[in-house]
């Protein structure tokens, strides 16, 4: 059910990209403002150049080198139409006396960094290769919060969905309520490249070495969770290397044909090993579904995603709504989209030539870890981990109903 998508106001907001040069055209520089240094104001207050390259640096990965004057403008608009919202909605937050403690702000900064499973050098150390110091840090944390009280608060009014509606919802949408013929599976990911991610292989050989370490390790009967949680250089390793229930559909979009194959065939707890786009899997065939289950809204699970679709629903339509009256309220100037109007014909289109290295990612913060996510790049905070396929396979599940959830 493709139709639906409920995801909360943060990741809509992202996808709000050269709209800002209608919306928020330049206008006079404010006294005391260069123009090189602010790439726009909301009520006179400044966004800099350094928080959009910051922003930017996270979004690309580091990889912003790599991309053509034309695209690198592009992505500058796009990053800075979220900081703008932000800021929009953080003065609102203000205004509203909605701003979180000193003691509510380190409170959050401690959980980042318990939930990271980082020492605190390599935490410190992403921090400051996302851009991030200890101050600038809070500052991000801060206006998260503030913002997400403000949505709470705004939200507090909306009502649970009644019985009939709930029922109106399954009956409509029953086709999104299967659990499709797919495999639950865990993984323990071995990268040979040099990901930025706290890596211990960082070459084909080390990460050879560390495979055929792994194995041999199962193969004396030791724990695989727990091998998961020592040896994977994947975000599941967090979670004792689960990757969740994968449909069969999505596994021949993902996995090597033989693997996906292989899968379906095999006895429950077997261990399979395949290359995948360039990382070394280990898997563990945890549980299989044979064919499509259709669920029952009294199943365990169903009703209450369906509760929490339908409220998240109304939660997006309302927050949006109040932000869009909230930036036709704002006083924007954005200076950025001023240089590319006055600019059109200056942004070339070619990309820089390759370098040596250009296949090694570049050292910035992984866009899944609590450093990066803690970029006020949307209006609302969002918990939602941007997964990459790369990175862990997919798991399709009809939105806002999570059917292969419900067991």
């Amino acid at each position: 059910m493709q139709n639906f998508n409920f995801r909360f106001l943060a990741a809509a907001l992202l996808t709000l990209g050269v709209a800002i040069l209608g919306a928020c055209g330049g206008g006079p520089v404010p006294n005391g403002v260069d123009p090189n240094e602010t790439a726009a104001t909301v009520n006179g207050q400044a966004i800099k150049m350094e928080d959009v390259d910051r922003a930017m640096k996270q979004q690309t990965q580091g990889q912003e080198s790599r991309l053509s004057p034309l695209e690198l403008a592009g992505a500058r608009l796009q990053v800075l139409q979220s900081l703008i919202e932000q800021e929009v909605m953080y003065q609102k937050a203000q205004k509203d006396n909605a701003v979180p403690s000193e003691d509510e702000i380190t409170a959050e900064v401690n959980k980042r960094k318990v939930d990271s499973h980082l020492s605190a050098e390599e935490f410190n150390k992403q921090m400051n290769q996302a851009g991030f110091d200890e101050k600038s840090f809070r500052e991000n944390i801060k206006k998260g919060l503030a913002i997400q009280k403000l949505v709470d608060k705004i939200t507090g009014k909306i009502e649970a969905p009644k019985d009939q509606e709930i029922q109106d919802f399954y009956n409509g949408n029953k086709d999104a309520f299967v659990k499709k013929r797919g495999v639950k599976l865990a993984a323990i990911v071995i990268d040979p490249s040099n990901s930025g991610n706290g890596d211990t292989t960082t070459d084909e050989q080390s990460a050879m070495l560390k495979y055929n370490d792994v194995i041999k390790k199962l193969q004396q009967g030791m724990d695989f969770a727990q091998l998961a949680r020592d040896n994977s250089e994947d975000q599941s390793k967090f979670q004792g290397g689960d990757l969740g229930y994968i449909a069969e559909d999505d596994m021949k979009q993902n996995f090597p044909a033989q693997l996906a194959q292989g899968l379906m065939t095999a006895e429950i707890g077997k261990i399979l090993t395949s290359p995948i786009q360039g990382k070394l899997y280990i898997l563990k065939l945890q549980d299989r579904s044979d064919k499509d289950e259709a669920l029952t809204l009294d199943g365990p699970g169903v009703r209450q995603q369906v509760i929490d679709a339908l409220a998240n629903n109304r939660k997006q339509l309302l927050t949006a709504s109040y932000q869009a009256i909230a930036m036709n309220e704002a006083k924007i100037e954005n200076f950025l989209a001023k240089q590319v109007v006055d600019n059109p014909n200056e942004l070339s289109g070619a990309r820089p030539a390759p370098s040596a290295n250009s296949n090694t990612a570049a050292n910035a913060a992984p866009a899944n870890t609590p450093v990066a996510n803690t970029s006020a790049n949307t209006a609302v905070h969002s918990n939602t981990a941007n997964v990459k396929p790369e990175n862990k396979p997919a798991a399709t599940a009809p939105a806002p109903v999570n059917a292969n959830k419900a067991k």
